[in-house]
């Protein structure tokens, strides 16, 4: 007999991917990170709602799980200068490496609040009811983040990139 959570979980599954990809920056991370919340969900699954927006509670949940592992790992102190992690890296090859580099080290420049507006518009492929569903914020401020955020991320790299005609 089919589930249909189970089934629409499983349906959600690349959108979780791709947020938990521009949240972690990292393949193997953002696959524990999906993991987590997958198995978070499956165990508070009763509290989930029937005919409520199962992606908008997912997706709280896999940025709860997020937020959390970053308090866990405040207390991990490995490789402070570096050092290490420059010996693994290998410096990019193609355009689109560079350009993905661009774009992390300009998420960083973002307030989390802006971060975390686009990551789950742009990224996550959200509506803004939904994205400020999760974040907890009414629409228009989500949506004055998410373009704070695209405005910002043009001024320091291609504006194009970001669905912005010019901000040089």
């Amino acid at each position: 007999m089919s589930d249909p959570f189970k089934d629409r979980v499983l349906e959600l599954m690349p959108t979780l991917r791709g947020y938990a990809m521009a949240l972690t920056r990292s393949p193997s991370e953002a696959d524990d990170l999906v993991q987590d919340a997958l198995m978070r969900a499956w165990r508070y699954r009763s509290g989930f709602k029937p005919g409520t927006n199962l992606e908008a509670w997912l997706c709280a949940i896999l940025r709860n799980c997020f937020y959390t592992g970053l308090q866990k790992n405040r207390r991990t102190v490995a490789d402070v200068d570096g050092r290490h992690a420059a010996q693994l890296s290998s410096p990019p090859d193609q355009e689109w490496r560079l350009r993905y580099s661009e774009l992390l080290e300009a998420l960083k420049q973002l307030s989390a609040e802006t971060r975390d507006a686009l990551l789950l518009v742009v990224g996550a492929g959200l509506t803004y009811e939904d994205a400020a569903e999760i974040t907890g914020c009414a629409v228009g401020t989500l949506k004055s983040r998410v373009h704070r955020a695209r405005t910002h991320l043009a001024e320091i790299t291609d504006p194009q990139m970001f669905g912005v005609e010019s901000a040089r």
